[in-house]
């Protein structure tokens, strides 16, 4: 489905005349923009059935908007970019203007309804949610990539990490080794988290050296070609003792069993249910504290949500993490990721990295 299309949908659904998109990656979905300023206005045409799109620009991107852009004319004002659309007319006849309520604030859009006496402005949720989740076959790959490259970095990282190297230290490493290997640029801060510090699902690396007989909490991911991977691994430095491999079994059963089930059309509570049940069956139930995972895409994290907060039929071609994790506090944590597609009757896994508890001597 184009974005015409499916804000056309949008138009008729809150019987509206226009559309403002300001969210920059609903803008490079949409048309392919890659900047940072950018505004994509859509409206009925004037003299014929149908949309016409208009993508304004700041006259840093002159020459990247008019090879970027598709599905709309470029107009590059100068850093002006909605006072222009409103002297140029682009809101004469536009009675009510749907804007995305969620990515706009109240002062911005007070701003913006200001300049547009004339307009009643329609605040809208997920106008291309959905539309964006659904990925393409070279939306999926490139993620794929993506998480290769990733990938890449876990497998060095096992011949560098070693007792007395500090978190901070492997979080550099995970840093240089994806850049190095060609990212556009980290889609999240590194998590490097050893000991009792990996009960804490998001901790951020410290000085703190790895001990021998920890386990090592180690969740990163890069953007490439604009798409984000994202992958958990657990490792052990050294023998790490019988409870915290029954813990890794635990996790890598649950991430497993919801694997097996993931597919178009089950709910995100369901799915999540999947793995949690494993979890709590095991006596565990209290230490997995987060959902099973997440979309992802132009953005580490977007929708839908895996989760017991929510309940909505998951859609096809969509990317989502599954990633149970079980976190004992001052003890130690384990968690293991990976990406896969949703589709009609079961799911594809873009991650191939090893999920066996890796214990590095």
């Amino acid at each position: 489905m184009s974005f015409l299309s499916t804000v056309g949908a949008s138009l008729k659904e809150h019987d509206a005349d226009a559309a403002l998109i300001s969210f920059l990656p609903d803008i490079r979905w949409a048309c392919g923009f890659t900047g940072s300023n950018g505004l994509l206005f859509v409206r009925r045409a004037a003299e014929a059935a149908g949309l016409e799109a208009h993508f304004v620009t700041d006259g840093r991107y002159t020459v990247q908007a008019q090879e970027e852009v598709t599905e709309a004319t470029v107009h590059v004002p100068g850093y002006q970019l909605f006072p222009y659309l409103v002297k140029e007319g682009f809101f004469d006849g536009i009675e009510r203007l749907l804007f995305q309520a969620d990515h706009v604030s109240v002062a911005q859009r007070d701003t913006w309804a200001g300049q547009t006496a004339d307009v009643r402005w329609i605040g809208a949720q997920e106008i291309l949610t959905r539309a964006v989740a659904q990925k393409t076959a070279q939306e999926i790959e490139h993620i794929r990539a993506a998480q290769l490259i990733t990938e890449e970095v876990f497998s060095f990282l096992l011949q560098h990490i070693q007792p007395g190297v500090t978190e901070r230290e492997v979080a550099a490493q995970i840093v240089y080794q994806h850049i190095n290997r060609g990212a556009d640029k980290l889609s999240f801060d590194p998590i490097v988290a050893a000991g009792p510090r990996g009960a804490l699902p998001h901790a951020r690396p410290t000085d703190r050296p790895i001990a021998s007989g920890e386990l090592v909490v180690i969740d990163m991911g890069c953007f490439l070609n604009g798409y984000a991977s994202d992958m958990t691994r657990t490792v052990a430095v050294g023998e790490p003792g019988k409870e915290a491999r029954n813990v890794y079994a635990t996790v890598r059963r649950a991430q497993e069993a919801a694997i097996e089930v993931a597919r178009a059309g089950i709910s995100s509570d369901a799915l999540d249910a999947v793995a949690r049940d494993v979890i709590e069956e095991a006596g565990y139930g209290d230490f997995f504290s987060h959902g099973l995972g997440h979309g992802l895409g132009l953005q580490v994290h977007e929708w839908p949500r895996l989760s017991y907060h929510v309940s909505y039929p998951l859609p096809a071609d969509a990317a989502v993490t599954i990633e149970p994790g079980i976190y004992l506090p001052e003890r130690f944590g384990v968690r293991i990721e990976d990406i896969v597609v949703l589709r009609d009757s079961s799911c594809v896994n873009l991650t191939t990295a090893p999920k066996n508890l890796i214990v590095i001597d």
